[in-house]
């Protein structure tokens, strides 16, 4: 199933997560910094980058959501999709509670709760940002005509191009 919303062919929703995917890491990359060297310039550099990463997540998110609704109900990318999106919203609210807690300083530090939101975050992306590969790349969402929305999880090591096994067939086999 292809994207239905592309520029030049190509996908939009996987060219956009590139960039807040990258802010908001590097943003806690930099918090991490500031801790390190007590440099109140990175806390600034990453108080910035959180305010463009949750814009580009969410601008991001609408194509997601675009590309979503077009893919069938009652298949495993649907469901994956779901986790995914959801995921992904949390993602993006984490961060921008993060992002409000440091307004009020001057230097822009985060506090201790303000840092733990943002590091929480960045491993729920991890978790999201798998679910999206398993999306794109083994059930060929956005990019594959012929693609299989229900192939099995990347995890178990079976070929995508086959549909899981159902309990009924479980126990038959061709010999």
């Amino acid at each position: 199933m292809e994207s239905k919303a592309k520029v030049f062919g190509h996908p939009i929703h996987p060219m956009l997560i590139v960039f807040p995917l990258g802010l908001l890491v590097t943003a806690v990359l930099f918090d991490i910094g500031r801790l390190v060297t007590g440099n109140t310039g990175l806390a600034y550099a990453a108080f910035v980058m959180i305010a463009a990463g949750v814009i580009g997540g969410l601008v991001a998110a609408v194509f997601g959501l675009v590309d979503w609704l077009a893919i069938p109900g009652g298949t495993r990318a649907k469901s994956i999709g779901l986790w995914h999106g959801i995921g992904n919203v949390i993602v993006v609210g984490l961060f921008a509670v993060s992002w409000f807690i440091r307004r009020g300083d001057p230097n822009y530090v985060p506090t201790t709760l303000a840092l733990f939101l943002s590091i929480v975050a960045v491993l729920l992306g991890a978790v999201t940002g798998w679910l999206g590969g398993e999306l794109v790349d083994r059930l060929g969402v956005g990019v594959d005509a012929g693609a299989n929305l229900n192939a099995p999880n990347s995890l178990s090591g079976g070929p995508a191009n086959l549909e899981p096994r159902s309990s009924s067939s479980a126990g038959s086999s061709t010999r």
